[in-house]
């Protein structure tokens, strides 16, 4: 099968990154530790801006927008996943199948990940409202402000939520982003 991916320089992109058969392992706080790690480091050779993101106990959301001369997404996620797997492996027992093995895979990470190139500001809106009311879709939380793995507060913070948003109240969400 074959995979198309749009390339944008300059492009914003929502991402959908699951860990292997949903193991729960960024729940755990070295974990998280080592997933900042691995985007710092990516970060520094290959620069781009994480605009919104959520990261939940066995998959994580996020918005980027890359440099106006580069749209490589795909190695960019290659060095964190590769990142993160060899600085976790050893941390905990995850078991592997045949056929990763065979290709020199671990078990930490799905093969694949989700993509979409954001639009327009509809888009960019819809996709920022789904990553901060995740946490609570999933039963994580009762409000976003209560998830401390997102960036719900950044966006409280400069204004562009009320501390309220998303709690008892509810919001409407696109459930075919998941």
């Amino acid at each position: 099968m074959q995979y198309r991916r749009t390339f944008a320089p300059g492009g914003a992109f929502f991402f959908t990154v699951v860990t292997f058969e949903r193991k729960k392992i960024l729940a755990q706080e070295p974990a998280l530790l080592i997933l900042r790690q691995a985007f710092r480091s990516v970060m520094i050779r290959h620069p781009f801006k994480i605009e919104a993101a959520v990261v939940l106990p066995d998959h994580l959301h996020m918005i980027w927008r890359l440099p106006k001369d580069d749209g490589d997404y795909p190695t960019r996620w290659r060095l964190i996943k590769s990142y993160f797997t060899r600085h976790w492996e050893g941390r905990e027992d995850i078991p592997t199948t045949v056929s990763r093995k065979n290709k020199g895979e671990r078990s930490v990470w799905q093969r694949r990940y989700w993509e979409h190139m954001i639009r327009d500001e509809v888009d960019w809106k819809r996709h920022v409202e789904y990553i901060h009311y995740n946490p609570v879709k999933h039963g994580l939380a009762r409000s976003p402000g209560e998830w401390r793995y997102s960036s719900f507060g950044r966006f409280v913070k400069s204004g562009l939520y009320a501390e309220d948003w998303g709690g008892s109240v509810g919001v409407m969400m696109d459930e075919r982003l998941e």
